[in-house]
Parts: structure tokens; C-alpha cells; sequence
């Protein structure tokens, strides 16, 4: 090897270490960067002749390549309902313009928030993209930007009520005959459960219970007449009612409606249907244990529902861990507004970098395979949580360490160079 070529060698060792150096100090810039994933140069030796000669001496080396370090970073909780982070492989899928590019990228740092328009974005203001949740619960096919119902979530007036409870068989008949005018003192046992018109106007219906005989029960169920179309304040209202025969074991039996559910509200829907479910009969075949019963024990109400709600406004989001974001209401309801879409590559180091967090797919990376979470390998989602760097500090330090030293070492062979050239000019002295 001539003394010029191992100056020339020596400041390919500057030029790598340099690069190298670079690649660290970017590595340490990002350490508290969410999302972000290291990186390492990749070097290689540089030949000095052809591949056909003899001479195996070498011209110094080079960076050929940076790779992406693609390993899990850790999960740190923060509590905001639309911070987001990726446990496995996979990428949140945004829109947007990246110097000029408009298109789809592909980020692990989930750092999201609600727009003024409803949308679901990143920090800079990418949209999130998923699946729009369609009637039925079902979820759209084709990718869209996740966007909530600035508006008011409409009313849902009631349609069906349950009630489980048990009523004492050792229960007295009533002295009087049933008179709707004084329901408590011509019932054994009574129960009290909103309903809903069609207005989101919430109502008390007021369910009696009276034995007629043993193992025969009528229920009635009353509405103050203040919210029916044309009652008067203070009277009671029957709204339904119906029989309900036990057998010796206290099953429900059968149940016989006397008059359907079908209310009036004042400036709502008339004639409202509604159906009561008391439980599944023995007579049609169901057990007769799941709804009323009549055992010799205390009348008490195990469990009641309907399924109606008043009007309610947004006031918060919840993402669970198959990235369905779902819409929470001041009236207590969770609407479900779509599915995050997530992406998966056949190779992620073959990604661009774009910046701001973003990769790029190329053809290095394969086309994105994109679906939803914890499906086909792709991550599970975590709310409420970030991805830190998976930058190691302290071996960052070390390999700072190395190449400096290296970077001295280049520098040491072209000043040596440099003394031999000079020992060279001398001898013409």
C-alpha cells in the first residue's frame, strides 16, 4: 500500500466515523421522541482493485446503509384518553401533506387529539385513519378519517323493559279489590323504572304487583297523569298491564297481557309500544327462573333495564384495545364511531423516514397490509398510553465512545502519512 493511499484510506475512516457520529447524535436528539426508533450505520470495507487481480489490499471503508431499529419501545401510562400506543407490530395509519406530499403515512407515535371539526389527529395535524362504524354495529370496509359527532347524540325512546324480582308467595291477597286511584294500599309489592318518550323526556312508571290468589299475581303499571296527553296532574295513569301465574315451584308459569304498553306523552310520540319482559314462562318453554318468581322469601327486585335514553352531548372519547374509538355521552351512552386502522409491512426497516414521526412505504418495505388490531400479527392498542424512544442512552454513550476513538485513529493514520511524505521530501536535503 503506497503512503497516499493510506491517507486516502484514512480519511475514509473520517468520512464513516463522521457519519457514524451523526447517526448517534440523531439517536440522542430523539431519546424522549414518542414513537421514535433508533438507528445504526451500517459500514463496509472498500476495495482498492478489481475483483479479478490478486492485490487484496483495500481502499478503507464506508457507510453503506442506516438501518431502522424497529424494537418495542416502552409503555408509559399518561392517562389521556387519546394517547395511543402499539404493543407489536404495526403502525397507525394518518393522511395528510408532508412537505407538499399529500398521501397516507404510517407512525407509532400516537399522540392524538379532537380537532375542532370532530377529526381525530396527530399533533401535526394528520388524520387518523380507521373504519367508520356503520347502523347495525357493523364496521365500513374502505379507510376513512375517524371523525365524532360534534352534534348532539339523538334521543331513543324506550321500546323494551325487564324486570327480575321475586315476589313472597306467602304474600297475603289484598284486602280490597285492585283501584289504581290507591295503588299502594290494594298491591303487595311495587317497583319504580324510567322510561323514555320520544322526546328523550324521562317518565316514571310506577309497576304494582298484587296477588289475586295463590300462585296468581296482576301487575299494573302507572304513570303520574301530568305526563300523559290529557291526564290531570296527581291522578294515576294505568300505562299496562297483565297476569302472571306460578307453578308449585315457584316458576313463572305463564304471563298474560290485559293491556299492552302503549303510553301517550305530552307533546311526544302517541301511543308509544313498549314491551315488558317479566321473564320466559314455562309454558313456552323457557325455565320460568329468569325474570319473576315466587318463592317464600321477602318481594325484592334483583334487576331491572330498559333500553331508552334522553338527548346527550359529547363530552369525552374511550379507545379500547381492539382500537374501536367510541363517543362518550353526557347521558351515559358509548356510541361506537369506528375501528383504528393498522398497518403491517413485510419489512419494516426497508420504511422512508418523512419526518414529524412518519415513515413512508417503498419498495424496499412491500405495499402495506392494513387491518384492524390484533388481527394477521398487528399490534394491540393501548389507550391511555405512549410509546417511549427505544433509544438505549447508555449504549448510545458507549458506541459515542467507539467511533470517536475510531474517528482519532483515521485521523492518527493520515498525520502518520503525512510524517512519512515528509520523511520522503527530505532526502533530497
Amino acid at each position: 500500500m503506497s503512503i497516499l493511499r493510506a491517507m486516502y484510506t484514512g480519511v475514509t475512516g473520517i468520512n464513516a466515523e463522521g457519519d457514524a457520529l451523526g447517526v448517534i447524535g440523531d439517536n440522542i436528539a430523539n431519546v424522549n421522541t414518542i414513537g421514535f426508533k433508533q438507528q445504526r450505520g451500517l459500514f463496509e470495507d472498500v476495495l482498492g482493485h478489481s475483483i479479478a487481480t490478486s492485490d487484496g489490499a483495500g481502499s478503507g471503508v464506508r457507510m453503506s446503509d442506516v438501518q431502522q431499529m424497529f424494537t418495542q419501545g416502552s409503555l408509559s401510562s399518561t392517562g389521556v384518553s387519546t394517547d395511543l400506543a402499539l404493543s407489536g407490530d404495526g403502525f397507525f395509519v394518518v393522511h395528510g401533506s408532508v412537505d407538499g406530499l399529500p398521501g397516507n403515512y404510517y407512525t407509532r407515535a400516537g399522540q392524538t387529539q379532537i380537532d375542532r371539526e370532530g377529526h381525530l389527529v396527530t399533533g401535526s395535524g394528520m388524520q387518523v385513519q380507521g373504519y367508520a362504524a356503520q347502523a347495525g354495529g357493523a364496521f365500513a370496509t374502505s379507510l376513512t378519517t375517524l371523525k365524532l359527532p360534534t352534534s348532539a347524540l339523538p334521543p331513543l325512546p324506550t321500546a323494551n323493559l325487564s324486570i327480575t324480582a321475586n315476589l313472597d308467595a306467602s304474600a297475603a291477597v289484598p284486602a280490597g279489590a285492585w283501584d289504581q286511584s290507591t295503588p299502594g294500599a290494594t298491591s303487595n309489592f311495587s317497583t319504580s323504572i324510567s322510561v323514555y318518550d320520544s322526546l328523550g323526556q324521562s317518565h316514571t312508571a310506577n309497576v304494582y304487583f298484587a296477588k289475586t290468589a295463590a300462585g296468581s299475581w296482576d301487575y299494573h303499571a302507572l304513570v303520574d297523569g301530568a305526563d300523559m296527553a290529557g291526564g290531570t296532574a296527581g291522578t294515576p295513569i294505568e300505562i299496562g298491564s297483565g297476569t302472571l301465574a306460578f307453578s308449585p315451584s315457584g316458576a313463572l308459569d305463564s304471563v298474560t297481557t290485559n293491556v299492552p304498553f302503549a303510553p301517550s306523552f305530552v307533546g311526544a310520540q302517541p301511543s308509544q309500544a313498549m314491551t315488558l319482559s317479566l321473564g320466559t314462562p314455562t309454558s313456552t318453554g323457557g325455565s320460568g327462573l329468569d325474570g319473576i318468581t315466587q318463592f317464600a322469601t321477602p318481594s325484592s327486585v334483583s334487576a331491572q333495564s330498559q333500553d331508552g335514553y334522553g338527548s346527550g352531548d359529547l363530552s369525552g372519547i374511550a379507545i379500547d384495545g381492539g382500537g374501536v374509538v367510541r363517543g362518550i355521552y353526557s347521558n351515559g351512552q358509548k356510541v361506537a364511531v369506528g375501528q383504528l386502522a393498522i398497518a403491517k409491512f413485510r419489512s419494516n426497516e426497508g420504511l422512508g423516514r418523512a419526518g414529524q414521526g412518519l415513515f413512508t412505504a417503498t419498495r424496499d418495505s412491500g405495499e402495506a397490509s392494513i387491518g384492524v388490531s390484533g388481527t394477521g400479527g398487528r399490534a394491540a392498542v393501548s389507550a391511555g398510553t405512549l410509546e417511549q424512544s427505544n433509544v438505549d442512552l447508555a449504549q448510545q454513550f458507549v458506541d459515542l465512545i467507539s467511533h470517536q476513538r475510531s474517528f482519532q485513529a483515521n485521523s492518527k493514520t493520515i498525520t502518520t502519512a503525512d510524517e512519512m511524505l515528509q520523511e520522503l521530501v527530505n532526502l533530497k536535503r
